[in-house]
């Protein structure tokens, strides 16, 4: 019986070759109106298949533009190399290394078992502080790091409780805790623009569309917020109820927070310059509640009006760059050069090559093509459409990158929105929502991969559990983005 690692390996084998294949076969009999549109959609093709597949590093077929664009005449070297670089970058760039401050001082660890601590006493709280110290911190550092923190705590949580609990108990209660932890760490990330790779983006996206207004950090947590606080809830009661419901009621697991050692100097800083960053970037425009305005620091400064998340991003990067480390036998400053290692490049070329793709498809005339097929959707109700977009996306993100997944689609709701002529944010958001929520398989995700691989989790329970909150999602994500999302951003 073929092993997992063989079937990937098998499938980047024919994607290798499939990609480059449906390349030449595009080229040769397609049929389309201009050149330009042909070439677009043999790249995207090949790129597609390529990113599904991972027959090579995402990162790098997201390079294919810098090479294909020039070389058919869809963009010259100069300005698709400009694409690669911009706002959105710079908010992803300076966020991390706000959240690899926070990891290198143990901010994090700090932050997690103070909320842990809360939580104690019964199973459901135990699954509950889980749940949300895994959202909390997924919101500001990669959801990866926080799984991969939260795994042993929750392993040191659960043999404490475990001496108070029947054989038949201690399964359930580590099932629980094992799905609360991988699947808090999806739901928590939607809530701000820097909490997961397609929130920004669909932000990237929304900035080239002409009538669109930036999307600032404050805008989508307004939104989003209200969504992962939603979808939270309901995760935490369908886990509580299939696996720690009645019989989970006194557990002697002591507030892990009266373990911690005293703040560090470090630490303090690195605390101050996170939650000064947050509110600058919550603060920054105006906040319109509906019956008033709350104004944004911005604009009450002259020529100040130019500033971005990003530009905040990167100053609360530099003054981290800036302050002293009193631990000098370890670091000189809060952060030095060698934090800049430890941001992930590749998916800042992921980001680039997404945003490559999408001016490909505007410059080509690819995205009206695409949009004319779609006419057939203008008399649907907008509900239908997007429930039908998160079903496609939910499960689709089950066996594909979330990150891969949203760059290919987002330009396609683009068109498909101005074909419709429909606001393109109503196709768009539920396409970044869903992007995010994939519950099924350990492939799914990261924190999906982290806790599988524990061994402490079998296939059958995230498979059934992950299946109930998928279709739960998709039930939310077309309520919410009908609801709340027409008075968040005027759809």
């Amino acid at each position: 019986m073929p092993t997992s690692r063989s079937l990937r390996e098998h499938t980047k084998t024919i994607g290798l070759w499939l990609g480059p294949a449906l390349f030449i076969l595009i080229q040769l009999f397609a049929d389309f109106p201009q050149a330009s549109i042909t070439h677009m959609s043999a790249i995207t093709a090949l790129m597609v298949v390529w990113w599904i597949t991972e027959a090579i590093p995402l990162a790098a077929t997201a390079l294919i533009p810098i090479v294909l664009f020039p070389l058919l005449g869809i963009s010259s070297g100069k300005d698709v190399a400009r694409v690669y670089m911009n706002s959105t970058i710079f908010l992803f760039i300076g966020g991390f290394i706000i959240a690899l401050a926070m990891q290198r001082w143990n901010l994090h660890r700090r932050i997690a078992m103070r909320i842990i601590g809360w939580f104690h006493g019964s199973g459901n709280l135990i699954v509950m502080g889980f749940m949300l110290t895994a959202a909390f911190l997924s919101m500001w550092i990669s959801n990866t790091a926080t799984a991969t923190m939260l795994l042993p705590i929750g392993l040191a949580v659960y043999s404490r409780c475990a001496e108070d609990l029947r054989p038949e108990q201690r399964q359930r209660l580590l099932t629980a805790m094992m799905l609360a932890i991988a699947y808090s760490c999806s739901i928590g990330g939607v809530a701000t623009l820097i909490g997961t790779p397609p929130n920004m983006v669909m932000q990237r996206y929304s900035m080239n569309l002409p009538g669109l207004d930036e999307i600032s950090f404050a805008q989508w947590f307004m939104f989003a917020l209200p969504l992962s606080l939603t979808m939270l809830c309901v995760c935490w009661f369908i886990i509580t109820r299939r696996y720690t419901h009645g019989d989970f009621e006194h557990l002697s697991a002591d507030p892990l927070h009266e373990t911690l050692p005293k703040m560090s100097y470090e630490e303090k800083n690195v605390a101050v310059v996170f939650c000064l960053t947050a509110l600058a970037w919550m603060l920054r425009k105006d906040i319109d509640a509906g019956f008033f305005i709350i104004p944004g620091w911005s604009s009450l400064l002259d020529g100040a009006s130019g500033i971005d998340d990003g530009t905040v991003a990167i100053a609360a990067s530099l003054l981290l760059f800036l302050l002293p480390s009193r631990d000098r036998s370890r670091y000189r400053n809060i952060v030095d050069v060698d934090i800049i290692a430890e941001i992930p490049w590749k998916i800042v070329l992921l980001f680039g090559g997404g945003f490559a793709l999408a001016t490909g498809f505007s410059n080509s005339g690819l995205a009206e093509h695409v949009g004319r097929q779609f006419m057939v959707l203008q008399d649907q109700e907008p509900s239908v459409i997007i429930a039908g977009i998160s079903t496609l996306v939910v499960f689709l993100t089950e066996v594909t990158s979330n990150t891969a997944t949203s760059e290919i689609l987002l330009p396609l709701m683009a068109s498909i929105a101005t074909a419709i002529d429909t606001d393109p944010l109503l196709l768009m958001i539920p396409v970044t929502l869903a992007a995010s929520m994939a519950f099924m398989l350990p492939v799914a995700t990261p924190p999906n991969a982290i806790v599988f691989a524990s061994g402490n989790l079998k296939i059958s329970d995230m498979v059934s559990t992950g299946l109930i909150l998928n279709l739960v999602a998709i039930v939310i994500i077309t309520l919410l983005t009908t609801t709340w999302g027409r008075f968040v951003f005027g759809f």
